[in-house]
């Protein structure tokens, strides 16, 4: 009979035990398993994020925060600086973006490049309700913001009209075609937002020049949204050239905010990554506390078995096949519980993060399972090997 079928006959007449001691490395496989599985899906949602906006970067003003204290008593900040960019600095915006695209992508039309759309926030009241009014450009809006959908009526072509976003039509209660007011101007409603899941929703947009002369801030904006032409061009490169050539404004790469976003998730990782190793140290002390156990039950089979010819290789190999039988059922059962773990995890570490059932994990669970209980292992076996016959007789 084969050494391996000796093995798998053995590991069924003690399956409890062989169950008890791979749920110990399930545990930890489990731990590894949810945490590679809630990263994967929170990467892909966030790099989702940055296709579906583009590789782009806001310009906003360069305001910064002065401490305020008394003594050794901290009294909070003070915003220093303008809160509002001056218009005319869009067509040095426009310059340093198209210049550095067609230096990096070896472009030579003259045209417009980059899409440029500046913005104005300003808060108002309409029918007795505080909203966000935001003036935009309606052409470049929409080339940034290419998920938008006009859910009923049209988007706006002239200077009085204006689209809601879905929440805002809803506490309004407006209808296309109604008129309301923006400070001394009127507007008419020509559209309203599908649901976007984002500030959008809760927003009224009105073309620029009606907003500035409502609010009487003629030529000036609050931000401005640059998308690139493509994922290759230089998005950070042109952010470091906007800050260092045009003052009184911040540019930020959204890239780099992702990033910076990305490097906090990592360490948080890392950190349930560790936990997850000690769960394994833990579970494999498990594995070489019941394997040697197991040599001490079975000195007496031992010792038949070399007392037939058996080799101490073979002996060894023994307890290691069945090492590997307790990390595949282990591995199988970490994986199952892990997947299950993320689905519980997921939400409550990322918002509305959905978690997709996949295999691409299954093989690592399995290998990692199979390592280290064979690693477990490696001193049970050594002691198995080393029982003598005399020592089995002994034990009767």
């Amino acid at each position: 009979m084969k050494l391996y079928k000796v093995v798998m006959k053995d590991a069924m007449r003690r399956r409890r035990r062989v169950l008890y001691t791979a749920l110990g490395v399930a545990v930890g496989v489990a731990a590894f398993v949810a945490v590679l599985t809630v990263t994967h899906a929170g990467e892909a949602r966030l790099y989702r994020e940055l296709d579906k906006y583009g590789p782009n970067m806001v310009v906003m003003p360069a305001i910064n925060d002065v401490s305020l204290g008394l003594g050794d008593l901290r009294l909070g900040t003070l915003a220093v600086g303008d809160n509002y960019i001056a218009e005319d600095k869009l067509p040095q915006i426009r310059q340093i973006a198209d210049g550095l695209i067609r230096e990096a992508l070896g472009i030579e039309d003259e045209g417009n490049i980059a899409t440029i759309a500046p913005k104005l926030y300003m808060n108002t009241k309409v029918k007795d309700a505080s909203v966000i009014v935001v003036g935009f450009d309606p052409e470049q809006e929409m080339l940034i913001k290419s998920w938008w959908t006009i859910s009923s009526g049209k988007y706006p072509e002239q200077q009085d009209e204006t689209i809601l976003g879905a929440g805002a039509s809803r506490i309004l209660e407006v209808e296309l075609g109604e008129k309301i007011p923006i400070k001394e101007q009127e507007v008419t409603v020509v559209g309203i937002l599908e649901e976007t899941g984002s500030d959008d929703d809760y927003q009224i947009f009105v073309p620029l020049e009606t907003v500035q002369k409502a609010f009487k801030k003629e030529g000036l904006i609050s931000s401005i949204d640059v998308r690139a032409l493509c994922s290759a061009c230089p998005v950070e490169v042109i952010a470091d050239a906007v800050n260092e050539t045009i003052p009184g404004v911040r540019a930020v790469a959204v890239k780099q905010i992702a990033q910076n976003e990305m490097n906090v998730i990592g360490k948080v990782n890392r950190f349930m990554l560790a936990l997850a190793g000690i769960t394994l140290a833990i579970g494999s002390f498990g594995v070489i506390n019941t394997m040697t156990s197991s040599v001490y039950a079975r000195i007496k089979d031992i010792g038949i078995m070399k007392a037939i010819g058996a080799s101490r290789r073979q002996i060894a190999k023994m307890f290691l096949y069945e090492a590997i039988a307790v990390g595949l059922v282990g591995g199988v059962i970490g994986y199952i519980a892990g997947t299950l773990l993320a689905y519980v995890m997921g939400p409550l570490i990322y918002e509305d993060l959905s978690i997709s059932f996949g295999l691409q994990y299954l093989p690592h669970a399995l290998g990692l399972a199979i390592l280290v209980a064979v690693v477990a292992s490696v001193y049970p076996a050594f002691r198995a090997s080393r029982v003598s016959v005399s020592d089995s007789l002994r034990s009767l």
